[in-house]
C-alpha cells in the first residue's frame, strides 16, 4: 500500500465537511497520546500561550525529581531518557523561543541535580549537545531576545 503526499492528504481533507473533520480529528487522536497532545496544545495555544511551556516544565520537573543521580551509570541512563522525552516534547511546539527555554531548562536541572558532577563523556556530549542547539536557535532570533537569552546560556556553559 502506497501512502498518499501531503499535498493529496490536504486535498481529500478540503472536501470534508466540518461534521467529518472533527470525527477525523478524534479519532486520530485515539490511536497516540502524542496526537492527543498536539491537538489539545494547538487548541489552547491562542488562549493561553505559556501553558504548553508551563506543563512540560512541571513535567520534566517531576522526572527530574525521581531520576537516579547518585552513580554515574543511573545519572547517565536517567538523563538520557529525560533527553528523549524532552525532544518528543519539543516536537509538539514549533515556537522557538519555547523550545529555547525547554533546552535551557532542561541545561539547568542537569546541573541543580547533579548529573554534571560525574565527569561523564556522555553527559558532558550530551549536555553540550543540548547547549548548542539552543544557541543556535538564539542565533535565528531577534536582536533583543538574542540579547536576553545569550546571557542565560553564557551562565550555563562550564
Amino acid at each position: 500500500m502506497q501512502i498518499p503526499s501531503l499535498a493529496q492528504l490536504k486535498k481529500d481533507l478540503s472536501y470534508l465537511s466540518e461534521k467529518e473533520l472533527i470525527e477525523l480529528l478524534a479519532d486520530l487522536s485515539k490511536f497516540s497520546r502524542d496526537n492527543k497532545s498536539y491537538l489539545f496544545f494547538k487548541l489552547r495555544e491562542k488562549s493561553d500561550p505559556g501553558l504548553y511551556l508551563e506543563m512540560v516544565q512541571e513535567e520534566l520537573e517531576a522526572d527530574f525529581q525521581t531520576a537516579r543521580a547518585d552513580h554515574y551509570y543511573y545519572a547517565k541512563k536517567a538523563a538520557q531518557k529525560l533527553r528523549r522525552k524532552m525532544n518528543k516534547l519539543l516536537k509538539l511546539s514549533k515556537v522557538k523561543t519555547d523550545q529555547i527555554e525547554l533546552l535551557l531548562f532542561f541545561c539547568e536541572k542537569l546541573r541543580e541535580y547533579g548529573f554534571m558532577r560525574h565527569r561523564n563523556q556522555v553527559l558532558d556530549n550530551m549536555y553540550q549537545m543540548q547547549l548548542s542547539k539552543a544557541a543556535t536557535l538564539i542565533s535565528g532570533l531577534h536582536e533583543d531576545l538574542q540579547f536576553d537569552y545569550e546571557g542565560r546560556l553564557e551562565e550555563l556553559i562550564p
